[in-house]
């Protein structure tokens, strides 16, 4: 029976995992870690850890995602510490013990300013400081473990701890008006899903290591998404396109950050799914 370790267990996409996991328990056994059970930012806690279980696989669902509050100095080191140097950490063991990893990135790393979709090879441009902490963790990711599968993915929900779903529902049963910013494109991705493209990546018994990107299709604003779960919701709130420039926030949001899917699904045969459909699903759960 091969090994799974999924590091960062207790987040969205580690949750969504963890559902799927039953499914997948007669082939593989899952070892689930949070941050209090295993430091990815101790390279010796890692190594340890590494030396008892010799996972086969590693899947990292872990990061600091508080991009408007990684602009501060202060957060600024955390989210180095986690999305640099503790993915850094990881991809080391991996390769000593000859471990697929598995590491989730983000559309962030682009700067979003063009008209076409992104491919895994074109120029990556940062804008904050969360895109630039999780494109330096692919650096070493890939520097560090040849068996190293990065998967790109955006605007990440589920049922969940906190997304922009659930916040829109909360907001939803407050508010009888609301501002949506309008004019930033990009992908919606329902976790669940992600959680069983990784599965199908580790099934697949042809691996092909590198730059991969996986979301729902095809590209939306967040204006247009927040509508939907109103739809979906039944909700009968009024909802108001506004500018970015309207919508202030500390970090720098790319404009349009659609990523190419093709490769994935040559590869791996993984077909995304719609976005709608994804998130119908996902409302349909938080309703009931």
């Amino acid at each position: 029976m091969k090994k799974i370790l999924v590091v960062g267990s207790n987040g969205q996409l580690g949750n969504c995992i963890r559902k799927i996991a039953p499914d997948f328990e007669p082939h593989y056994e899952f070892i689930f870690t949070d941050s209090q059970s295993l430091d990815i930012t101790d390279e010796d806690q890692i190594n340890d850890f590494f030396y008892d279980q010799k996972p086969d696989f590693c899947i990292n669902a872990s990061a600091y995602t508080a991009v408007d509050l990684a602009e501060k100095e202060k957060e600024k080191e955390k989210a180095f510490a986690v999305n640099t140097n503790g993915v850094g950490n990881i991809a080391k063991a991996c390769a000593d013990y000859k471990t697929v990893f598995i590491h989730v990135s983000t559309d962030y790393v682009f700067d979003g300013e063009t008209n076409l979709d992104y491919s895994e090879d074109d120029f990556t441009n940062p804008i904050g400081v969360y895109g630039e902490s999780k494109l330096k963790g692919e650096e070493l990711a890939l520097e560090n473990s040849p068996k190293t599968i990065i998967l790109r993915t955006s605007w990440l929900y589920s049922e969940f701890n906190k997304n922009f779903v659930k916040t829109m529902l909360n907001l939803f049963s407050q508010k009888d008006e609301l501002g949506i910013v309008a004019d930033q494109f990009g992908q919606p991705t329902n976790a669940n899903d992600l959680a069983e493209a990784i599965m199908g990546i580790i099934e697949n018994p042809n691996k092909t290591f590198g730059v991969f990107h996986f979301s729902n299709y095809p590209e939306t604003t967040w204006f247009e998404f927040a509508k939907k779960i109103a739809e979906f919701s039944k909700s009968s709130v009024k909802l108001n396109a506004l500018t970015t420039e309207q919508y202030p926030t500390p970090a720098k949001r790319p404009k349009r950050s659609t990523m190419c899917l093709d490769k994935i699904e040559k590869i791996y045969k993984i077909e995304p799914k719609h976005w709608e459909n994804s998130l119908e699903d996902c409302v349909n759960i938080l309703s009931n």
